[in-house]
């Protein structure tokens, strides 16, 4: 080997012993692209390209797996995600009844998932497991305060419920239920049904019955327009409410003049055009949806921003676990769960999260809207 040769080999090896070295984080991404759920999961997996691929000097992976909107899959994927890419944090899955099957696994592994889901039943009541699921939501609880609150004003009596028979639907009874009573507001039918179900005549039928003054519909995604257009047709005259699952272009589309004057509270999102400037979230909601709408040519679901929202904790906590670890490392997953813990004031596109030990959600009042339905249009409500 000539002189030459060997001085340039001892010039590149000292390069590369004083350069940085860009220590990599993979993300998980858990959506339900196709299934039952898929209109909720679409905008989700189409965020992904979105979220920061460097985060201070540590480059971001993210692995993308679709579920199917199957509970089952999402056990299979989240274990793969843990055991074979050994991802240092989680988003999602999707549907509730999803997120809820895999936190045993999260816990035992000690990873940090960021669950885009509406039940607030991933986070509460806190337990050993749940500390390490954070939502990237709004909670049941200040969504259903809001619209008992227009029920109370406009002077509902009686009330009806139609919800999924599943975790969502479960948290949102138990919420409105007590909600209801707190303000002397009867509960006089409660059913529930199947996402996946066709028809839910029977239950439209005796929710007709009892002659409620509302109904309140606790689905998600185009499955929540099912009970309402089904009530619509059989002839209910009363107030329809929607709960946040419902925020998303499809149901307008879908629900036509059944869904017109639908009231239901959701992140800004909706109707940003109407929000004020001076709203902190109202920019960073735009630059995603004009983000979002240059790469697809369309804009997105709000539940694609739950995602977007997930990328917005993991930037500011990152860089603070990777001063306590190495990403890839035990110590790192946990320095990343109490960064998480302790996010305070972090504007996203929804609202203003500010986390604590009782709290994984960090939304205040600052995260939702009162919206209706007019010609068609989601709009602030007057």
């Amino acid at each position: 080997m000539s002189f030459r040769t060997l001085a340039l080999t001892a010039t590149l090896l000292a390069a590369m012993a004083t350069a940085p070295v860009l220590a990599q984080v993979k993300i998980g991404v858990v959506t339900s692209a196709t299934g039952p759920t898929a209109m909720v999961g679409i905008p989700q997996k189409n965020t992904v390209p979105l979220l920061p691929k460097k985060i201070g000097d540590l480059t971001v992976e993210y692995v993308s797996l679709d579920d199917t909107s199957d509970p089952t899959q999402s056990v299979t994927i989240i274990k793969k995600l843990l055991s074979e890419e050994k991802v240092d944090a989680i988003i999602g899955p999707t549907g509730s009844p999803n997120a809820m099957a895999v936190i045993q696994f999260v816990a035992e592994s000690g990873t940090p998932m960021l669950s885009p889901v509406g039940t607030a039943s991933v986070i509460l009541p806190m337990t050993p497991e749940k500390k390490w699921v954070f939502k990237t939501t709004q909670n049941d609880d200040l969504i259903a305060k809001a619209l008992v609150q227009h029920m109370v004003g406009t002077g509902v009596k009686t009330a009806g419920f139609i919800g999924f028979n599943d975790a969502y639907g479960e948290n949102w009874l138990k919420v409105f239920s007590d909600l209801a009573k707190q303000n002397n507001i009867k509960l006089v039918a409660v059913e529930r049904y199947v996402r996946s179900d066709s028809s839910v005549t029977g239950q439209a039928l005796k929710v007709l019955a009892a002659k409620p003054d509302a109904v309140l519909i606790a689905g998600t995604g185009t499955a929540a327009v099912l009970p309402q257009a089904t009530l619509a047709k059989q002839g209910y005259k009363g107030q329809f409410y929607q709960t946040h699952g419902a925020a998303l272009p499809a149901f307008l589309k879908l629900g036509g003049k059944d869904v017109e004057g639908t009231i239901l509270a959701a992140g800004l999102m909706l109707v940003l055009p109407e929000i004020a400037d001076s709203n902190p979230s109202k920019k960073i909601a735009q630059d995603y949806i004009t983000r979002y709408t240059d790469m697809y040519g369309s804009a997105p679901a709000t539940f694609g921003a739950n995602v977007f929202d997930a990328g917005l904790l993991l930037e500011k906590a990152i860089p603070i676990a990777a001063k306590a670890a190495k990403p890839g490392t035990p110590e790192f997953r946990s320095a990343l769960r109490d960064a998480l813990e302790n996010t305070h004031e972090l504007v996203a596109t929804q609202g203003v999260y500010t986390m604590s030990p009782e709290d994984h959600s960090g939304f205040d009042e600052r995260g939702r809207e009162m919206i209706t339905v007019k010609d068609g249009q989601w709009t602030l409500l007057k």
